[in-house]
């Protein structure tokens, strides 16, 4: 048994699952450790070598560290450049320590191979899931990902949190949503893909994310985001505001693609309760008035390697005001400018009063959205409490 014990403090590793040991996953709008972000690199992602990318997670960066730490990794190659940038940043006395730490990493996407958190109220741990570049073999965005699956339990090893490894279980943290209070978010279309766990069904899946993440209820939202290469992520659909209210990305436009699919999910949110029985509150946060889409400038300076999806000229990406980061002290919002800054300021507007407590800081975010997702798919939240072997904080 002592042998046992000491094996987890050294490795990490508990052989329990979360819910026996009284661990939930908690609100992303409760309070905060941190913030764990990837500066960006991958030339099939980034274009232009990463430079206009980098401007945007820079600025993430900062209006994040307002109100917490960030925990920025970067490869070997890129470890001077974030590095200049926290210097940079620390420059100012009213931010948080940006924490600059050596990572190899297939891509920028912490949100997705980054730990998931949970609580039991004092103590933190992650959990390890398995990940496949959002559909392996069947229809993943590049055909190498081993060191994405190293990501999660390398932090937790670094930073000193306990973790669950859930593998060979598929998921991405940009899939779940939670309130907190034991009900969790997704998207059918994403959880019971092909490049998933095709050999789980839906009432299996749903068992799996209760054991990991203390749930009581699993909300099964039809779809998500039009053109979302994630297979419609529920972080960029539909977010908890709070217990018992959401916020649904939504279109009054009947000829737009997008209107079925919110549609759908409004249907399906007005005939359910949460865990704790509530009915669902649902707010609306319109989509972009225009298409955000690829242009031949942008095309350009991508660099595609074999086996990694490409983008086209023309091509409508999955832009949504849903993709938002709950920091400490603020909602980090995507803009996206030109044509679509009135739009911008209508879903500023819309959070500012779901919101009040918080700043609404809206974020010039093309330049990560031309990578394939947002400000929510970069971040991931490292949620108050303490690590192994550490005292409350």
């Amino acid at each position: 048994m002592n042998s046992r014990k000491e094996n987890i403090e050294q490795t990490g590793i508990r052989s329990s699952l979360p819910v026996q040991d009284g661990y939930r996953m908690p609100g992303e709008y409760e309070p905060h450790r941190g913030c764990i972000l990837i500066w960006p690199e991958r030339p099939g992602s980034w274009r232009n070598g990463a430079r206009e990318a980098r401007k945007a997670f820079a600025e993430v960066i900062r209006v994040i560290a307002k109100s917490e730490e960030v925990y920025l990794a970067a490869s070997e190659e890129s470890l001077s450049g974030a590095r200049q940038l926290a210097e940079s940043l620390s420059e100012d006395s009213t931010l948080h320590p940006v924490c600059v730490f050596q990572a190899e990493t297939d891509d920028a996407w912490a949100r997705d191979v980054g730990p998931t958190f949970v609580t039991d109220g004092q103590e933190v741990r992650g959990i390890n899931w398995e990940f496949n570049a959002w559909g392996g073999t069947e229809d993943g965005l590049y055909a190498s990902w081993e060191k994405d699956n190293r990501f999660a339990p390398f932090f937790c090893e670094k930073e000193g949190y306990t973790w669950y490894d859930a593998r060979p279980f598929v998921l991405e943290g940009g899939s779940v949503h939670s309130d907190g209070e034991g009900t969790v978010m997704v998207t059918e279309s994403c959880l019971l893909s092909k490049g998933r766990n095709p050999d789980l069904t839906k009432e299996e899946i749903t068992e799996k994310l209760k054991a990991y993440l203390g749930a009581e209820k699993v909300l099964w939202l039809p779809r998500g985001i039009y053109m979302d290469e994630t297979n419609e992520h529920v972080d960029n659909v539909c977010a908890f505001l709070k217990p018992g209210e959401v916020i649904l990305a939504w279109t009054d436009n009947r000829e737009d693609p997008q209107y079925p699919l919110s549609m759908a999910c409004l249907g399906y949110l007005e005939g359910e309760t949460d865990a704790k029985g509530r009915k669902i509150t649902v707010h609306k946060l319109p989509i972009p008035d225009h298409p955000v889409c690829v242009t031949r400038e942008e095309l350009e300076g991508y660099v595609f390697e074999e086996g990694e999806d490409v983008r086209e000229e023309g091509e409508r990406l999955a832009a949504s005001y849903v993709n938002f980061y709950f920091s400490n002290g603020a909602v980090v919002l995507p803009a996206f400018g030109g044509e679509n800054e009135e739009s911008d300021r209508r879903a500023a507007q819309i959070l500012g009063k779901l919101c009040p407590d918080r700043e609404i800081i809206p974020v010039y975010a093309r330049d990560i959205l031309t990578g394939g997702g947002n400000i929510h798919c970069i971040t991931q939240q490292i949620p108050a409490g303490k690590r192994r072997n550490e005292q409350n904080r």
